[in-house]
């Protein structure tokens, strides 16, 4: 069983680690073919009208390249919020349907009956510390999913 796992695990990671190298070959080569596109473009309006038109020619094109590149990041960041408010309301919504659910509070009742209020006291603040840290790493782990968005 640990060994099928192991072997998922090597092949998850080799499989994300080609597409990290294939998506960097592939920014690599925009980089590049921009450059020429951009060098090309400042030639041409060098020539034809001189070089103060052919620097504001290229500034004009990083001006809507950054323009483009912003839109995007601001639909992707409020894409992220939305979803993130999404997954709140839902948990929220679960929590609020698993805590009145009188066959939970029964069951919880009789396993307190039955353990006893002495020896349950340990057993919740070891349950409560567990669930807050639970409830930091998954803090930690949405504030990650959102940092390469800014």
């Amino acid at each position: 069983m640990f060994q099928r796992l192991i072997d998922d695990f090597k092949d998850s990671t080799g499989t994300t680690l080609r597409m990290i190298s294939l998506a960097a070959a592939a920014a690599m080569a925009l980089l590049v073919t921009t450059g020429f596109l951009c060098a090309a473009a400042f030639v041409l309006v060098l020539q034809k009208y001189g070089p103060v038109q052919a620097c504001l020619t290229g500034a004009a094109i990083f001006f809507v390249v950054t323009l483009i590149a912003a839109g995007s990041y601001m639909m992707r960041k409020r894409r992220i919020e939305a979803r993130v408010e999404q997954a709140a309301k839902t948990a929220k919504s679960t929590a609020q349907t698993v805590l009145a659910d009188p066959m939970l509070v029964a069951a919880g009742i009789q396993v307190i009956r039955a353990i006893g209020v002495k020896k349950l006291i340990p057993i919740l603040a070891v349950g409560g510390l567990a669930l807050g840290f639970l409830a930091s790493r998954a803090n930690a782990s949405g504030s990650a999913s959102e940092a390469p968005a800014e």
